[in-house]
């Protein structure tokens, strides 16, 4: 089968690609963005990428696959009903892939992407040989795939949308529950349904605390996601010891407190409690200095709904000796209501915690000049492609300054 993926390069539907692929399937696909990461690894493993314009829709692609971002009106949408080519939703599509395996789906509010990698890890330590989807690439997988042939597959499940209803897992893990992209009550509405009835073992942070387990990444955090993937890995008839070595050569997971040099970070917090987690976990690993933190807005929608709850978590976290660097809303294009930006968040700030930067070049060029005024350096946000450079660019700026110290 030929399978058409638009917005390709996203992580997400980049994962589906590569499993697509190692199913048998060929793939191409399209992206607005094409000088990218994951379009580059993408076109490495032989798949063909193109703009998003619908020239690679004809009469050859047997489907399209599409994500909830894409809107109705994507050249790709309108040249499939002109071939009469089915359109599949992302969730349905991979949910269709992992039919055969035993899936184990890690859903919650926040820690997703960890929890499914760490237990990806743990079985294939434990021989068990996983098929693993995630939600962030992963060092050693391709990309954000583990592509095993045991009978088990562990999937970053996507609760923004509710697309986790394609799915009928085996086990599934839920790792918390908080108001993101609908309330609390409607978000734990929503696992309570899915998680019912399973056939397999439930691990389910929000009900149960199963302590906190050794790990080498930063954060009490990531201690608390490694004691839900021991919990689930024993479930499924790991050894404990095995499982707990397992842990201690996880080699993280990108954009996940992801280190650049000596004491610069790349993280993908996007919404008030991951803000929160990743602020103390560097605080903590940092102590008795500041931290100058870049954050990007992801998107419009977000930013208004969650405005009060980020400037209550900024003017909370970020001390006096911290200083954010606030950067203009992502704008990813299409139709969003743009009437909210930064400048409304800056407005709910106390004085002191936030400096708006109009650009990368203009945080680059604040922290280049104050380089020996702070611990540590992060830079965080979601969808923004070009933040890691601009993560890596701080970093060897950092490290430069340090060794002419």
């Amino acid at each position: 089968m030929k399978r058409h993926l638009v917005g390709i390069g996203g992580v997400g539907m980049s994962a589906l690609a590569v499993t697509l692929i190692n199913l048998g399937d060929e793939v191409t696909g399209a992206d607005r963005t094409l000088d990218t990461k994951n379009i580059r690894f993408l076109e490495s493993l032989g798949i063909p990428c193109r703009p998003d314009d619908g020239s690679g829709v004809d009469g050859t692609v047997d489907e399209v696959i599409v994500s909830t971002a894409i809107e109705s009106d994507n050249p790709a949408l309108a040249a499939a009903r002109d071939f009469g080519i089915p359109v599949t939703h992302r969730a349905v599509a991979l949910a269709r892939a992992l039919s055969d395996r035993r899936l184990v789906a890690v859903v919650g509010t926040c820690g997703k992407s960890t929890v499914t990698a760490m237990l990806g890890h743990i079985l294939a330590e434990c021989g068990m040989d996983p098929l693993c989807v995630n939600g962030a690439n992963v060092p050693g997988w391709e990309g954000a795939v583990r592509f095993g042939r045991g009978a088990f597959a562990v999937a970053e499940v996507d609760e923004s949308d509710k697309s986790l209803v394609a799915f009928h897992p085996y086990a599934a893990i839920v790792t918390n529950s908080s108001s993101d992209h609908y309330s609390k009550d409607e978000m734990d509405r929503v696992f309570d349904e899915f998680t019912a009835g399973l056939e397999g073992p439930v691990v389910d942070g929000r009900r149960k605390d199963y302590g906190l387990a050794d790990v080498p990444m930063p954060g009490r955090h990531n201690r608390a996601n490694a004691a839900l993937a021991l919990a689930m890995a024993r479930a499924l008839g790991c050894d404990a010891a095995r499982a707990q070595a397992a842990l201690a050569t996880f080699r993280g997971v990108e954009r996940r407190l992801e280190r650049y040099g000596a004491r610069v970070y790349d993280d993908y917090a996007h919404n008030p409690e991951k803000l929160r987690a990743m602020w103390e976990a560097l605080a903590a690993a940092h102590p008795g200095g500041g931290l100058c933190v870049v954050w990007r807005p992801h998107g419009y929608a977000p930013l208004r709904k969650m405005m009060h709850d980020f400037a209550d978590a900024f003017n909370e976290i970020v001390r006096e000796r911290d200083k954010l660097l606030l950067l203009p809303v992502y704008d990813a294009g299409g139709t969003a209501d743009r009437s909210v930006s930064s400048d409304d968040l800056a407005a709910l700030l106390k004085p002191g915690v936030a400096i708006q930067v109009a650009d990368h070049e203009a945080a680059y060029s604040w922290i280049r000049q104050r380089t020996g005024n702070f611990a540590a350096f992060a830079v965080c946000g979601a969808r923004d492609p070009a933040l890691p450079a601009l993560a890596a660019r701080i970093a060897k700026a950092v490290d430069g300054a340090a060794a002419t110290a």
